[in-house]
């Protein structure tokens, strides 16, 4: 099951440092990897958004995928996520993907993950 933990109450995440916000210009992504979860962080007109890098297709990568607006299409098959939400917006994937929420203190990136239960 996954989740757009973008809505979560920020009780229930733990933000992690991941890089200083200077490492990701517009336009331009970071991959990084937070146990077995592929992540990809997007900066698009100078907002940065977190998505899963995996396809709920073929479970195939996704962040390499060319943007259009705020859709990322998956460069093996054409489905496209919303990376503001994870949400699936076109087939061949019918699986919303996972959407982290993205902070930026004195300068440094910290992305939200849920806590473990």
């Amino acid at each position: 099951m996954t989740f757009n933990y973008t809505t979560f109450e920020e009780s229930k995440l733990e933000f992690i440092e991941i890089t200083p916000a200077s490492e990701i210009p517009n336009g331009e992504r970071l991959f990084i990897d937070l146990g077995e979860n592929p992540i990809v962080i997007f900066n698009i007109a100078g907002q940065l958004f977190a998505i899963s890098d995996t396809c709920t297709h073929d479970d195939g990568p996704l962040g390499d995928g060319e943007l259009r607006g705020f859709n990322v299409v998956c460069p093996r098959h054409g489905a496209e996520f919303d990376v503001r939400t994870g949400k699936v917006m076109k087939m061949p994937a019918v699986v919303d993907i996972p959407a982290y929420p993205v902070q930026i203190r004195d300068g440094v990136i910290f992305l939200g993950v849920p806590k473990d239960a």
